[in-house]
């Protein structure tokens, strides 16, 4: 018996298939037919969701990174949580934990793959800066930032903080992978217009637990 599928779930399928097969053999090596094979569909049907392979894969990037975005909006609407740590959190939060999509990130990240990097990175400054805004904003109401330039601050430190901490472009010994991390939020403290240690004291207790879990 022929069993057909409601269009999102066909959909997420493609998806949810395209993802594990471009994180074991990698993007380049392959192709469509393998995700057609894996799946039990037809070309004609594939062609009805995605254009090209290429298309595919902006797709995936799109809901890797709107998930991102959304984690991020959760924290930054917790009211329980005072400004600068929803800041931490937001940014914390923007790591991925899922091991196939770490693989699929690696293989974004490849020289072959630019664009599509670029396009990553692209899509999370853009998803993720608002919300950071509008935390900031909170902050400098409530008198805890003295931040002037709240969005073009946050796009700053996230495009240096996606590209410095991103092992497809640098490899950085722990120490200095320590070293670049106390870096990046003391220079967020000085963009915040707080004293030093405010932020980067808390952020370095998350960063410890999390090497020691």
């Amino acid at each position: 018996m022929r069993i057909v599928k409601e269009h999102e779930e066909r959909r997420n399928e493609i998806l949810d298939t395209a993802e594990i097969l471009f994180a074991e053999k990698g993007y380049e090596n392959c192709a469509v037919n393998e995700i057609l094979n894996r799946i039990g569909i037809a070309k004609g049907t594939f062609y009805h969701y995605f254009k090209s392979k290429e298309e595919l894969l902006d797709a995936i990037v799109a809901r890797t990174s709107d998930a991102m975005v959304a984690r991020a909006a959760l924290i930054a609407e917790d009211e329980k949580l005072s400004p600068e740590d929803k800041l931490l959190h937001v940014f914390l939060g923007l790591r991925v934990s899922d091991s196939n999509k770490e693989k699929l990130l690696e293989e974004i990240h490849k020289s072959e793959n630019a664009l599509m990097h670029q396009k990553s990175l692209a899509s999370m400054i853009n998803g993720v800066t608002p919300i950071l805004v509008k935390v900031i904003e909170e902050g400098n109401e409530k008198g805890v930032f003295a931040c002037e330039y709240p969005e073009q601050y946050m796009q700053i430190f996230i495009c240096s903080a996606s590209v410095l901490f991103d092992e497809g472009i640098f490899e950085l010994e722990e120490s200095k992978q320590e070293a670049m991390f106390i870096a990046m939020f003391t220079l967020m403290e000085q963009m915040l217009g707080v004293e030093k240690g405010m932020i980067t004291n808390r952020a370095m207790k998350e960063y410890v637990q999390t090497d020691e879990s």
